[in-house]
């Protein structure tokens, strides 16, 4: 079992940033896939980005690439994305997910992106 809690969302102008935290429960060093979904109102939930536990990184959509970073700390148990330059068509529901076994999720963190 997995159990992952998010953290990090909020209320940002456009231009800002924030840095969402995904917490795992237990060690995710064997966790290969991480990563972060959003859905934003009324669509459906898209993929953002995924890391694996070597580092190596996706980013599924290209309207986020040069603007947010995926990273993880094993020792942590840490999932993070970093946000920059944010927008409001940013603004969504942001999940983490962890695949080992099968897929578990977060119960997400909010982030609003308006003046």
């Amino acid at each position: 079992q997995v159990q992952l809690v998010e953290s990090g969302g909020g209320l940002v102008q456009p231009g800002g940033s924030l840095k969402l935290s995904c917490a795992a429960s237990g060690n995710i060093v064997n966790i290969n896939f991480m990563g972060w979904y959003r859905q934003a109102p009324g669509k459906e939930r898209e993929l953002v980005a995924t890391i694996t536990n070597g580092g190596t990184t996706t980013y599924a959509l290209g309207s986020v690439k040069g603007r947010f970073t995926i990273s993880r700390d094993n020792a942590k148990s840490t999932l993070y994305l970093q946000m920059n330059s944010l927008k409001p068509e940013d603004t969504a529901v942001y999940y983490c997910y962890a695949s080992y076994g099968r897929v578990y999720w977060g119960q997400g963190t909010q982030v609003i992106v308006s003046s």
